[in-house]
Order: C-alpha cells, then sequence, then structure tokens
C-alpha cells in the first residue's frame, strides 16, 4: 500500500469511529453542547417550511387585557373565572383545559363556586413540577419505558377542592439554551409518583382513554404517539400567536361566544395578559403566550400533524454522523484538487436537501450532529492534505532548484515545460566553447581536496555567472574545465556572437580571478580556451534513469582540441574561421584584446588543417 493510501485509510478510520462516538452520544441524548447550533438550524428550517393552518381542534379562552381592563384586577377572580367556565360547559366542548394553577386558597365563597363549574364538564387542571436543580433525569435504559422521564423534587398540585372534581396535568415544558419550548414531557415523576403533562392528559380526557406507557412511545387506544429520550414528545409550531383560535374571556363573559367555536372542542383557559410572564420565544413569534403552547401540543397530540424524533430518528442521525464524515474524507482524498473540493460541497448540499425534506414532512433529523461529525474530520484532513501538498510542493521545488544547479541553466524549467525536450536526437548548429585550467593537476595534489574542492567553485562560479549573463547552457563541469553551448534550447541567429563575447569575458573573468590567489596558488595556474561554430547532434544521453543533455559531433572535438591550440602558441583564445564569421569578423567581443592570425592548425585526430584565428588580453 502507498503511503498517500494508507493515509487515506487511517483518515477514514479516524474519521468512521469520531463520526461513531458522536452517533452514540446522540443516542444517548448526550450532546447537549450542541442545543444552541441545533436550535438555530431549527429555527431556520421552521421559518422555511414556513406557516400552515392548526387543525380545529382546540380554541383558547385568553385572560387577556380586555377582560383585566374590564374586570378591574389580576387575576381573575375565581367567581369570574367559574362564570367563564359555565358559560363554555353549556356549550359542550369535548374537554376543558385550565392553564392556571390554583394551588393557594381563595375566598371560600369563589371556591366552591369554581369547584361547582368545574364538576360541570370534563376538566383537567394544571400542575407544576418544581426541580431542585433544573430538570434532572434518571438513566437512560431502553427497555424501560419510564427511562429518562424528568424527576421533580415535588409537584404542586391544585387544591384537593378542585382535584376532586378535576383531572390534573403536570404544565412545564421543557426549552433549549435560547429559551425556546422544543420538547414536552408526557411524564413526570417524583419519587414512586408518576404525573401525565397536561396535554397528555387533556387528550386522554378528551378520548376517554388511559395512556399506556412503552419504552419509546405512547399508546391512547390505536393511536401510537412516538416519542423521544425521556418520553418527550417534539414541538413544532405552526406561525405567530393567534394560529389556535383564540377568544378574549371578556367575551364570554359578555354573552358573545358562538356554538361552534366551543362544541366538540378542546377548550383551553389561559393567561395572555401583558406583563403576565408565560411567554416564550419562537421562530415566528419572539413573545409566544404560554397557553398557546400547550394547546400547539394538544392539537398535535389529537391530530397527529406534529413532528416525530423517536430512537428511529436518532439512529438514523447516527447513521448520517458516521456516513458524512466518511463520504467527505473520501471525496477529498479521491480527487486532491477542485474537484474533490466541490463534490464535497455537493455532498454537504445533498445531505442539507434530505435533511430539509424530511423536516419537512414532519421527520425531525438533526442538523447539528451530522455536523459535528462531520466537519472536524473533513477540516482537518483536508488541513493535513494542504500541509502534506506544501510540503510535496516544496520537495518538488528544491528538487527543480537541485536540477537547476546540477543540469544547465535554463534547461531544467524548458525540460518541466517541454518533457518531450531532445527525446530524440536534433541536429542543428550552434557555438560551442570549452575552458580549461592547465597546470590545475600538479597542483591540487599539493593542496588537498578542501582547498582544492574552493578553488574549483570560484572558478565555477565565474564560468557560470559569464555563461548565464551571455545566454549560454553549461552541459558539463569536466575536472578542471566546462563545456559551454550556445544554441540550446533552440538555436538563434546571435549565438556565435553571444559565444564570441562569453570567450573574451571569460578570459578576462578568469586572468583577474588567477591575480587575486596566493602566488602558491595562482602561479602554476593557466587557462585556455577553444571556440568553434558548426552543426552538432544535441540529445540526451544516459540510461532511462539518469539522462544528461550534452552535444556531440566534430564541431565538439573541434572546440575541444582548439584549447591545445591556444596553449601551444601562447594564447588564452583559440577561434576558428568559421566562428567568427558566423559572430562577425568586427565583431565588438574580440576588440578587447590582440586577435592574430589566420594560421593553419593541425587539430589532433582530424585530418586536414583547420584556419584558427589567436587572441590574447591585451
Amino acid at each position: 500500500m502507498s503511503g498517500r493510501a494508507f493515509q487515506t485509510l487511517i483518515a477514514l478510520i479516524l474519521a468512521g469511529l469520531w463520526g461513531a462516538s458522536i452517533g452514540l452520544a446522540h443516542m444517548r441524548g448526550d450532546m447537549w453542547f450542541l442545543d444552541r447550533v441545533e436550535a438555530t438550524m431549527t429555527d431556520l428550517r421552521t421559518v422555511a417550511r414556513g406557516q400552515k393552518p392548526a387543525p380545529p381542534v382546540v380554541t383558547i379562552v385568553a385572560i387577556d387585557d380586555e377582560v383585566v381592563r374590564q374586570e378591574g384586577s389580576y387575576p381573575l377572580a375565581r367567581a369570574k373565572l367559574a362564570r367563564v367556565i359555565d358559560a363554555i360547559a353549556e356549550l359542550k366542548p369535548s374537554v376543558i383545559g385550565i392553564d392556571t394553577l390554583l394551588v393557594d386558597p381563595g375566598p371560600d365563597d369563589g371556591d366552591r363556586q369554581l369547584a361547582q363549574s368545574l364538576g360541570k364538564s370534563p376538566t383537567v387542571l394544571a400542575a407544576a413540577a418544581v426541580f431542585p436543580q433544573g430538570q434532572q433525569q434518571t438513566t437512560n435504559n431502553r427497555d424501560d419505558p419510564l427511562a429518562g422521564v424528568p424527576s421533580a423534587e415535588r409537584f404542586l398540585l391544585p387544591l384537593r377542592l378542585f382535584t376532586d372534581v378535576a383531572a390534573v396535568g403536570v404544565v412545564n415544558v421543557s426549552t433549549d439554551r435560547n429559551g425556546t419550548p422544543r420538547l414536552v414531557p408526557l411524564l413526570f415523576k417524583s419519587g414512586d409518583s408518576i404525573e401525565a403533562s397536561f396535554p397528555l392528559r387533556v387528550v386522554s380526557v378528551a378520548k376517554g382513554l388511559e395512556p399506556t406507557i412503552e419504552p419509546g412511545r405512547v399508546l391512547l387506544g390505536e393511536q401510537v404517539i412516538r416519542t423521544d429520550i425521556g418520553q418527550t414528545l417534539p414541538l413544532i409550531f405552526y406561525g405567530t400567536r393567534g394560529s389556535i383560535r383564540t377568544i378574549s374571556a371578556a367575551d364570554v363573559l359578555n354573552g358573545k361566544l358562538s356554538r361552534e367555536s366551543i362544541e366538540n372542542r378542546i377548550v383551553v383557559i389561559g393567561t395572555t395578559v401583558t406583563g403576565g410572564g408565560d411567554v416564550y420565544p419562537t421562530p415566528f413569534d419572539p413573545v409566544f403566550p404560554g397557553v398557546e403552547l400547550v394547546s400547539t401540543a394538544i392539537t398535535q397530540l389529537m391530530s397527529g400533524d406534529g413532528i416525530v424524533r423517536d430512537r428511529n430518528v436518532r439512529l438514523a442521525d447516527a447513521g448520517f454522523a458516521m456516513g458524512l464524515p466518511l463520504i467527505l474524507v473520501g471525496l477529498l482524498a479521491w480527487r486532491r484538487s477542485a474537484i474533490g473540493l466541490i463534490a464535497s460541497v455537493c455532498a454537504i448540499v445533498a445531505w442539507l436537501a434530505v435533511n430539509m425534506a424530511a423536516f419537512a414532512s414532519g421527520i425531525w433529523l438533526s442538523a447539528a450532529v451530522p455536523m459535528m461529525a462531520a466537519l472536524p474530520p473533513a477540516l482537518l484532513f483536508g488541513a493535513t492534505q494542504i500541509w502534506l501538498g506544501k510540503r510535496r510542493a516544496q520537495h518538488f521545488a528544491d528538487q527543480s532548484e537541485l536540477l537547476q544547479q546540477v543540469q544547465a541553466p535554463g534547461l531544467g524549467n524548458w525540460l518541466a515545460r517541454n518533457p518531450g525536450f531532445l527525446s530524440q536526437p536534433v541536429r542543428q548548429d550552434a557555438a560551442v566553447v570549452f575552458i580549461d585550467l592547465s597546470g590545475f593537476t600538479g597542483l591540487s595534489e599539493t593542496l588537498g581536496p578542501n582547498a582544492t574542492r574552493e578553488l574549483l567553485n570560484g572558478f565555477y562560479q565565474l564560468v557560470d555567472e559569464e555563461v548565464a549573463a551571455n545566454g549560454g547552457s553549461i552541459t558539463s563541469f569536466m575536472g578542471d574545465g566546462a563545456m559551454i553551448l550556445f544554441g540550446l534550447p533552440k538555436p538563434a541567429s546571435e549565438d556565435a556572437g553571444n559565444a564570441a563575447r562569453c570567450c573574451t569575458a571569460l578570459c578576462k573573468r578568469t586572468r583577474d580571478w588567477l591575480d587575486t590567489l596566493p602566488a602558491s596558488s595562482g602561479s602554476p595556474i593557466g587557462f585556455k580556451v577553444g571556440a568553434h561554430f558548426g552543426t552538432i547532434v544535441a540529445s540526451r544521453l544516459g540510461s532511462g534513469t539518469r539522462q544528461q543533455i550534452t552535444a556531440t559531433g566534430d564541431t565538439v572535438n573541434v572546440a575541444s582540441r582548439l584549447m591545445e591550440v591556444a596553449a601551444s602558441h601562447g594564447a588564452e583564445l583559440a577561434v576558428s574561421e568559421e566562428m567568427l564569421q558566423a559572430a562577425g569578423r568586427d565583431s565588438e567581443a574580440f576588440k578587447s584584446g590582440a586577435l592574430t592570425g589566420p594560421l593553419e592548425a593541425r587539430i589532433r585526430g582530424r585530418s586536414g588543417a583547420l584556419s584558427v584565428r589567436l587572441w590574447r588580453l591585451q
């Protein structure tokens, strides 16, 4: 397995383990720290889904500002509340729910009158659970139907006078960290005492059925209510306040109550008076009345049009939590480019579309949990790949720089852009220059390796600078000399002229360099330069794993032998007539010294003589 594949495998394993741990924690309800993210995402999905009409199941009778103004007191006197209940009871509601705590005694006459009114119709009274440190829950045992049910310190129950004639339900709701009610607990416990919630008790009285409690669901006859952890009912809102039909208690007292708004309906009496404090923020309304909140839960229990989040939905969340990071990491590893990033974004968009479609269909898939599971591994893997990519890029840059140092200057970049360059030999005209130090071999025996290396580096540096300044390419350093080509990577009309300027500049620079050396090092050393122009064969020479760009042919051999001609005549430079003619006989390059000749020189290894010019520094 390659290193890259191994890295991807490790990343996939870690991403899967991370996603599985997040999914498992979500199944147990331990992801409370994501409440704010989930709340925000839920609000966005709720608003995107839009408002919709509530089923005509519940009518709210509101103790509002109008009835308080009319009666002149708040809370409403119990005798007045009794009159309201009497007026409602005459129109035959299925059940009346009183969303007002009646835990303290009032005037005896008022309490007796209210108790008599409560007995005229099926009625449910509100109780409250008191928690010492907020909502506490028991161990989450999936086989225990009461696992996770909110455990209260005690219950605030209505007066015994009232509970003798009416049922009781706990009215507490569960809010997220933003204060928005998201869940309605259907059951509460305190010690050995179990109480149904106010919405569940109202619905059970309306249906005439006692609820049956099973793990993850509550049964009302044939109706199955799927619940979340702790037997809680997920809540979704129909819209702003007033989405559920609301009538002022003032209209009831004034005899303006219509039969169709009450008969066979569930009627919930509660407070909406300004400053009453029983309000909650929702996605549609920042001051949503508490009585409409419990009425929303009652409506959804009755009609079954609420939103579902139970163990199966959480299991789907866990699947997304484990699958999404694997998909994102896999896509980023598959295409480590813009394509992989685009594919990852498409995967996220597809998941969001599925999530939104499920929410609109009444299934509350978590948005925060898969995000928490997917984003850290994807970002970490992406950042790691960027870091590794930068390391690889730096490695290749270092290799490229090394190639430029080893290969002829300019040829490395040309090869990078044109990998097929000289894959087949090419015949072309070029200027070939050789330079070599004389007397250096004997000197190196006395200098030692380190001093010899330093001396050669100084010589190579000046050669490299002059060749680069005149547009040539050093194809190789040969011991104490160098071979230089003018005409690679592409031949040009000024190649011979550039070579001529380079030859004379090399002579000047080398002479000056020798003058700077100590007498023990510089005096035994001399140099010689040969230059020729003609046809060469440029190619890559070597094996399949190691190749070098060079030139071969008679022109190269002649240029090399011309150094011997220069040395035998005491000149720094020997230039062939072909080179002089190609560079121009009046070339400025040779005017800084004395150009003599021509002379007919015998070239070792070549038949016939060659017309040569000699150049010396003045």
